[in-house]
């Protein structure tokens, strides 16, 4: 009990500090500055890989339909928070679209989860009946049919067709969506130590086993799903935020790929992995490798697009020699550091009594 209060403490203070080093950066950089870029598409990419590996890492699900259920929390959040006044010049095709009200930012968030739990319910009650690589051959084709259906100009009304959304509210702060990731990601890690975690770990390990234990296994895998889903629609609430507009085109199943690799590179079955392969995987594609695309006289290879080709060999590199990802399935822990300083405290008495 005392090291766990102790763990909550110090987690608190390390949490704190992070939050005041954004702060300060905030104060001291400018507004444009790539680092507030990739902070902030860290943040919300770490939620969504997280949410990605309670159903891939957890549970065992192989799904492919997160980019699909970003898509809906985006296009839920812009749809319910863009202003009334403002909805004639948004749909100017679509005479000011079918929604004549507008909703706080933080109810558009909330709405946006709600909503794409309740899509993934109705797309889990077919698809998890597969396994394996159906399922995610099925999900991915779910994602598909959304991305298209979101354009279709019968959709206009509400959708805006193919056209973008935008005058939505954007975020106040720099440390808004790490208060907001940070809260989801710890309720998914409450989750993933209750019993419905352990439920998942059963079914992922063996359903067999599982089952003969009592556990529902439809019952549990829709949880799993619908749960997984209710996140990855927040994360594409917050991605809408950061982008100021909104297009289902962009949520291509490229997008699923990219949250799937940093599940990978993190390692499957782990949070933490998770959330420092998501801040690497940004920082590189966005901002460290930026200076391969600038074409130099007499540097051949150096032009538009030749950041990817390194980007990949890079890639290629960390899943040869770190096979089951940065973390495993290994977590940070503040009790594992204080047991590991005690231990080196310890040897050093043994040591020094010697």
């Amino acid at each position: 009990m005392k090291n766990s209060k102790l763990s909550i403490a110090v987690s608190a203070i390390l949490i704190g500090i992070l939050l005041v080093g954004i702060i300060i950066l905030e104060k001291l950089l400018p507004p444009t500055s790539m680092i507030f870029t990739v902070l902030q598409k860290g943040a919300i990419y770490a939620l969504v890989a997280v949410s990605l590996n309670l159903l891939n890492g957890f549970t065992g699900l192989f799904s492919l339909g997160q980019a699909g259920f970003m898509l809906i929390g985006a296009y839920t959040y812009a749809i319910l928070t863009i202003p009334v006044e403002a909805r004639a010049s948004v749909y100017q095709y679509f005479d000011g679209g079918i929604v004549n009200f507008s909703v706080n930012p933080i109810l558009g968030i909330i709405a946006a989860g709600v909503i794409t739990a309740v899509v993934a319910y109705l797309i889990g009650l077919p698809v998890l009946k597969f396994k394996s690589d159906y399922l995610a051959i099925a999900t991915l084709g779910f994602a598909e049919i959304i991305r298209a259906l979101f354009q279709w100009d019968k959709m206009g009304p509400l959708t805006n067709g193919s056209n973008l959304l935008r005058k939505f509210p954007g975020f106040d702060s720099t440390i808004f969506p790490f208060v907001v990731s940070g809260i989801c990601i710890a309720i998914i890690v409450l989750i993933i130590n209750s019993t419905y975690g352990r439920a998942f770990k059963a079914i992922r390990d063996d359903e067999i086993a599982a089952e003969a234990m009592g556990i529902n296994l439809a019952r549990h895998k829709q949880l799993s799903f619908c749960i997984s889903s209710f996140f990855a629609g927040i994360s594409g609430a917050l991605l809408a935020m950061f982008q100021t507009t909104v297009q289902a085109q962009a949520f291509k199943a490229a997008m699923t790929y990219e949250i799937l690799l940093i599940v990978v590179i993190g390692g499957i079955g782990s949070v933490t992995g998770s959330c420092i392969s998501a801040f690497l995987f940004i920082a590189c594609n966005e901002w460290w490798l930026r200076f391969l695309d600038v074409a130099r006289p007499g540097v051949p290879l150096l032009r538009s697009g030749f950041r990817k080709v390194v980007f990949s060999i890079i890639i290629m590199i960390i899943v040869l020699f770190f096979r089951n990802g940065i973390m495993g399935t290994k977590e940070f822990s503040v009790n594992g550091i204080i047991n590991w300083f005690k231990k080196k405290s310890k040897k050093r008495r043994n040591e020094v009594g010697e």
